[in-house]
């Protein structure tokens, strides 16, 4: 078949991985909005769930399953070959399960990029979500027309050959300014990227339902009285 076709076909089938039915907890964060999230993290967990302000969607689309996680690091040219300079994150790449999610932390640079056209294809093939980068991103209108999420700090044409070097996969990292272990929750949309501790995952969606819920009735109440005070006075929430 010709090369195009192969690589249509390979969305095809990842597409069809991505279908598949997702467990309870994500199918659930599916449905609640990005701030909720970032409110019930603060809530139940005491703590940041979202990531600093400056990282988001180059390539656009909700985003939420469980992180992958790969840690990139300044290096000498010697050790940035091209087999190594990206090797913990296109190894997370390859061995990634359909609907997790990549989060690429490239230390103290976003001058360079930590994913392009060739690694979001393999991503997208393996039928992750999308990808979390603290760090830049590069060929965007490639994988704008691939269809993957994509969120990051910048952009950068800037490649980590000669500059960078994979370390570490599936650890945890400190990403724009938020730790994150393998198998946390990602939740991605416009208004930015919130990562939910999966021990506490429950607890979080349970409380983001309900903020989701009370906002539900807000909105009547405050068209109906035309007072958003009556309605923080009433509903405790703003």
């Amino acid at each position: 078949l010709p090369a195009v076709l192969l690589v249509s076909y390979g969305f095809q089938a990842a597409r069809k991985q991505a279908a598949a039915p997702a467990d309870p907890i994500i199918a659930g964060f599916q449905k609640t909005t990005v701030a909720s999230v970032a409110d019930a993290v603060d809530q139940v967990c005491n703590r940041r769930g979202f990531l600093s302000h400056d990282v988001r969607p180059f390539v656009a689309g909700k985003v939420v399953g469980r992180a992958r996680t790969s840690l990139v690091k300044p290096a000498s040219p010697e050790q940035s070959t091209p087999t190594l300079a990206v090797k913990s994150s296109v190894d997370m790449i390859d061995s990634a399960k359909p609907g997790e999610v990549g989060v690429i932390v490239v230390e103290g640079s976003r001058d360079v990029s930590g994913i392009g056209g060739l690694m979001a294809t393999a991503a997208k093939a393996r039928g992750m979500a999308g990808v979390v980068l603290d760090g830049s991103v590069r060929d965007i209108g490639e994988i704008r027309a691939m269809g993957l999420p994509i969120y990051a700090r910048g952009a950068s044409p800037a490649t980590a050959v000669s500059r960078f070097a994979g370390v570490a996969r599936d650890i945890e990292v400190t990403c724009a300014g938020v730790n994150i272990k393998p198998g946390d929750i990602i939740v991605a949309g416009e208004d930015g990227v919130v990562a939910v501790p999966q021990d506490q995952a429950a607890a979080v969606l349970r409380r983001a339902q309900e903020i989701d819920e009370r906002e539900t009735q807000m909105v009547p109440f405050i068209k109906q009285f035309r007072s958003l005070t009556k309605a923080i006075e009433k509903f405790n929430r703003i």
